[in-house]
This record gives structure tokens, C-alpha cells and sequence, in this order.
């Protein structure tokens, strides 16, 4: 079983309250817009990090992380990209690959709302988990954690920080 943290939009904001959960997970995923690494640098000082680089990362970033990172966690095939859009609007980047070779879990950033989805039509779970940094028209900061068993996705768990 992996204790997951998913987050997202953290444009160069990292506090010892997101780092609590960090310390509390298995891995953490960031799906993009990270800003400054040395939100990336405190996340892999203490965990596993898997992550991708968002619209407003600089050319560091993306010698670092990848647009897309396709991988699995368990048995659980996860694709993690900043901007894919929702069920049933994909990104015109993505929408082709999605259709022809649906993830279980499609994991975007980018819109600062959160939200969880089912996709019926490709059977996979779409999970944006908000933006946990500061800057952005968010009202609140977010995060998500779940765990993987095998490929079972359970006990999905918002977190979220005042403003």
C-alpha cells in the first residue's frame, strides 16, 4: 500500500504545514506550476517526488520534470500532465492518447479547482487537487491524499489551508 499526496500549483509557496503532509506520505506527486525548486528541493529532502512542469515553470523545471509522467504506483496506471482539461473536454494534446490508452487515474493541475471525476466513457478517474500556494483567485488551498492497494484507489482525503 503507498500513502499518496497529490498537489498542484504551488507557484514557489511551501510551508511547514504543506511539509507536515509531505512527512506523513509514501510519495508525493506535483502536477505542475511549481515556481521556485526549492519547492520541489524541501519535497524530495523528505519523500519520493514524482512531477511535472506547469505553464509558468521556467526552463530549470523543465530540464528536471517532464510534461507528462506516465507511470504506475502499484497496479495503478497514473498520468499525471498541468494542463488536460476534463471529462469530456480534453486537451487537444491529450484527448488522442487518453482515447486510445485511458490511465486509471488522469491527474491535471493548472485551474486551481479542485475536483474528482469519474470519466465513464474511458473508465478512469480524473483528480485535479486545487492549488495549495498563494497566488491565484483560489478562495482556499488544497491538497489531496489517497492510498494505493494493489488497484484499489481508497480513503481519498481532502486537505485544505485557509488563504
Amino acid at each position: 500500500m503507498q500513502n499518496i499526496l497529490l498537489l498542484s500549483d504551488t507557484h514557489s509557496y511551501i510551508d511547514d504545514d504543506i511539509l507536515k503532509y509531505v512527512k506523513q506520505a509514501d510519495e508525493v506527486w506535483h502536477a505542475g506550476d511549481i515556481g521556485d525548486l526549492e519547492v520541489t528541493d524541501k519535497i524530495k529532502a523528505l519523500k519520493p517526488l514524482r512531477a511535472v512542469y506547469g505553464n509558468i515553470d521556467d526552463n530549470k523545471a523543465r530540464a528536471e520534470f517532464p510534461l507528462n509522467n506516465r507511470f504506475f504506483c502499484e497496479e495503478v496506471d497514473v498520468w499525471i500532465t498541468h494542463i488536460g482539461g476534463y471529462p469530456p473536454k480534453y486537451n487537444s494534446k491529450v484527448s488522442d492518447e487518453l482515447i486510445s490508452n485511458p490511465p486509471d487515474i488522469f491527474i491535471t493541475g493548472h485551474s486551481h479547482i479542485l475536483k474528482v471525476m469519474p470519466d465513464k466513457k474511458l473508465n478512469l478517474l480524473h483528480m485535479n487537487p486545487g492549488a495549495v500556494g498563494k497566488h491565484g483567485f483560489h478562495k482556499a488551498r488544497t491538497m489531496l491524499r489517497f492510498k494505493i492497494e494493489g488497484k484499489n484507489i481508497k480513503d481519498l482525503e481532502v486537505i485544505e489551508f485557509k488563504r
